[in-house]
């Protein structure tokens, strides 16, 4: 049997930060269109089950009932392909939850362990919760003999917990007869062993929303027979994000700068996102002009922004008896009770204004 593993949709996101209006409501329309055309590739690839392990709108804030509409009616004209759904930590209120009558393939998880069996394969799913406690790995229940799939939604307990997301405590997994732990939080694809039977996997997400979220992003195609669980992860997104660090040095012109950008920009397609990082350290007589490299490269991409977080390199002895308003103004900030990268920040912009030059805000 096939079943795909998917996560993290945030279908009915606003899209809005640094996007146009227009770019904005034409992602929304994309990220929809991301999980049509992986419905549709489960109809042609005969796949029966389609796993979302968490989150699939944004927020309940977010009055997009269009596109939620949208999915719905999608659910409906995919009568051969059942959706099983555990809401995440972004689902507070569900959209389905509120529906008079759920279409017959829609199934749902709730704050306790339920299954869904089909032949030998059971799938299990609890949304996790403050209340739900560590008795909770305790009460899943699962036979040795069967190819058992666990889906949860939550942070892996060796990350940073960012939000409110609720941790999932993987060493009180192991043992369990755990076949594959399908789990959705973590927007980047991650496949790990969980202990000599099974293993666990985040699918990531299926479109990159912002440049923390760069890279390849998908789905998991998993095909299981009676003995095992087979996995691989297919690329959908129809833009990817990619942050390109540039790395300046000493005294550059403008056009040795250009030509850097252009050297690292080779083969990034023109329809995705890109976010240029200048690094290293340059003397203060190179002037990185980021709105004129905008207008440069803005157009061969679907968005373009540009950061500077270069170094200045100066010899701050230098100037410690310099007679001049440079030399007092870089005394000055040395002074102050900062750190070194704030003080190379404020000098750098002192200097650019001391030589007439435009200051990025």
């Amino acid at each position: 049997m096939k079943i795909i593993h998917c996560a993290d949709l945030h279908l009915d996101s606003k899209m809005e930060s640094n996007l146009s209006k227009e770019q904005a409501i034409q992602r929304r329309e994309e990220l929809v269109q991301t999980f049509v055309n992986m419905v549709n590739f489960a109809k042609t690839n005969y796949v029966k089950i389609i796993i979302i392990a968490g989150d699939m709108f944004d927020t309940s804030q977010n009055n997009q009932v269009r596109i939620k509409r949208r999915v719905l009616e999608q659910i409906k004209s995919s009568e051969e392909i059942d959706f099983i759904y555990l809401r995440g930590n972004h689902d507070k209120v569900d959209f389905f939850e509120k529906l008079e009558e759920k279409p017959d393939n829609l199934k749902m998880f709730h704050d306790s362990w339920t299954s869904f069996t089909y032949g030998d394969i059971v799938i299990n799913g609890c949304e996790l919760s403050k209340n739900s406690g560590n008795s909770i790995y305790s009460e899943l229940s699962l036979k040795q003999d069967r190819i058992n799939i666990v889906v949860l939604h939550g942070q892996e307990s060796n990350y940073d917990k960012k939000d409110d997301a609720e941790v999932i405590n993987l060493s009180l997994l192991k043992n369990r007869n755990i076949d594959y732990l399908a789990l959705g939080h973590i927007h980047t694809y991650k496949y790990a062993k969980l202990d000599n039977r099974g293993s666990y996997c985040y699918c990531g997400c299926l479109e990159g929303r912002g440049f923390d979220e760069c890279g390849e992003k998908g789905f998991v195609l998993l095909d299981v027979d009676e003995k095992k669980v087979d996995h691989s992860f297919i690329p959908m997104a129809k833009r990817k994000l990619h942050e390109v660090a540039v790395v300046l040095s000493g005294s550059m012109s403008e056009s040795q700068i250009q030509e850097v950008i252009e050297d690292k920009l080779i083969g990034i397609p023109k329809i995705d996102f890109v976010k240029i990082i200048f690094t290293g350290e340059i003397d203060e007589e190179t002037d990185i002009d980021i709105k004129y490299l905008l207008s440069i490269f803005s157009s061969r991409f679907y968005f373009l922004k540009i950061y500077d977080q270069t170094k200045l390199m100066l010899c701050y002895e230098d100037y410690a008896k310099d007679i001049s308003l440079k030399g007092e103004f870089i005394r000055l900030v040395q002074e102050q009770d900062l750190d070194e990268d704030e003080k190379n920040k404020i000098i750098l912009t002192g200097l650019k204004a001391l030589a007439g030059r435009e200051i990025d805000i």
